[in-house]
């Protein structure tokens, strides 16, 4: 007979992943909670301690700090993506970066405190939390990539390749702009070029 554990969601994409034992699974079932932003909400703001790690199941988040009275994006997450403060949550230190909602957003999370738990008690999150560290690094490596092309258009043509395409049909231009590091209307101009393309 099958095992029906809570927070399905989060379970089916973390076995996915990799797989997870029994007890594994059966912990993070229970302790895996869900929490629900409205868009405009802010999951951590610059200065706190972020203390989960969320997955989004539906939604559009972006991560972005203040510099010099401007906003500036620095990164996307949208639906079956995990999301935190690299510095907020590994490094349990104030977080660098804002964590905002741009549409409502229904995520599952795990705490810092049963993140840690399970690091010390289960071999398999040792196995599960390299592969996540490895995804997020990759990540990185593609936006330092972008960030230093440039030319616009290459900049914008290079992010297309690698970013969920779900993101280019949700994300309001003038956070993509920001992201891109080019102007609005720029990035228009660019768009309307790449459909044509």
């Amino acid at each position: 007979m099958s095992t029906i554990y809570n927070n399905i969601f989060s379970i089916t994409i973390l076995n996915s992943i990799t797989p997870l034992s029994k007890e594994l699974n059966n912990f993070l079932s229970k302790k895996i909670t869900s929490r629900y932003f409205k868009k405009g909400d802010f999951i951590i703001s610059s200065g706190e301690i972020c203390d989960h790690l969320y997955l989004i199941r539906k939604g559009l988040v972006r991560g972005f700090f203040d510099y010099n009275g401007k906003e500036v994006t620095t990164w996307v997450s949208v639906d079956n993506e995990l999301v935190t403060s690299i510095s907020g949550f590994f490094k349990h230190q104030p977080a660098l970066e804002n964590i905002q909602c741009l549409e409502d957003t229904y995520t599952e999370c795990l705490s810092y405190e049963d993140m840690h738990y399970a690091l010390g008690h289960f071999k398999d999150m040792a196995k599960l939390n390299r592969l996540l560290m490895e995804h997020y690094y990759l990540y990185a490596e593609y936006r330092s990539f972008m960030a230093r092309i440039p030319n616009s258009l290459e900049r914008y043509d290079y992010f297309t390749r690698f970013v969920n395409p779900e993101t280019l049909n949700r994300l309001p231009k003038k956070y993509l702009a920001s992201l891109l590091n080019i102007r609005p209307e720029t990035l228009s101009r660019l768009h309307l070029d790449h459909i044509k393309t």
